[in-house]
């Protein structure tokens, strides 16, 4: 992405973050972009296809992040933790976007159906690592997409309570604070929850 379409980009998510979609302009985001309006339809023909790309990218670059830190882990206990880490790695770094996604999820229009896709695509991937560690034992049986759905809310929760405190947290404190209370009440094997 060249730095005039980057601009453009980030100014509407901050902007989508703090007034919302439909309260936003076009006029407002070339404004706090310091771009022509002519810039902006030059990268993209409407502010929801600027909406898309936030969508898409952010589920790609989650994911990505996801299956690279994932790759050499020995279980199902130590992928959990690796998606919790980078979820609120990814929840601290991208506020904006996050912000624009949880808002964009209660409703019927386009956008929503698209946000809660998105979200559920990525429930579905916690579900499969909870799954699997049922299988491997570690995990307690029970209804493994509650369960899934379950630790990604209670991941947004806490962050975004802790964000709303303006309290100087770190992701490494968050993540100990998670670990401790979350992942422990889902795992059999007491030895395994050692951070």
């Amino acid at each position: 992405m060249n730095k005039t379409k980057r601009r453009i980009f980030t100014t509407a998510i901050k902007l989508f973050a703090e007034k919302g979609f439909e309260n936003t302009g076009i006029e407002e985001i070339t404004a706090v972009a310091g771009v022509a309006k002519g810039s902006l339809y030059y990268h993209f023909e409407t502010k929801e296809e600027l909406f898309d790309l936030a969508l898409e990218e952010g589920a790609k670059l989650l994911n990505n992040s996801i299956e690279i830190k994932s790759r050499h882990c020995k279980n199902a206990l130590e992928k959990l933790k690796v998606i919790v880490m980078v979820q609120i790695k990814s929840i601290i770094r991208y506020k904006d976007f996050v912000t624009v996604i949880i808002n964009n999820t209660l409703g019927e229009n386009s956008r929503t159906i698209k946000c809660r896709k998105a979200v559920n695509e990525y429930v579905s991937k916690i579900a499969d690592v909870i799954k699997e560690g049922v299988d491997e034992g570690i995990f307690y049986d029970g209804d493994i997409e509650g369960i899934a759905l379950g630790i990604f809310g209670t991941n947004f929760t806490s962050l975004l309570y802790t964000l709303k405190t303006e309290e100087n947290v770190t992701a490494e404190q968050i993540y100990k604070s998670y670990i401790e209370t979350i992942i422990r009440g889902i795992t059999k094997r007491r030895e395994l929850c050692e951070i």
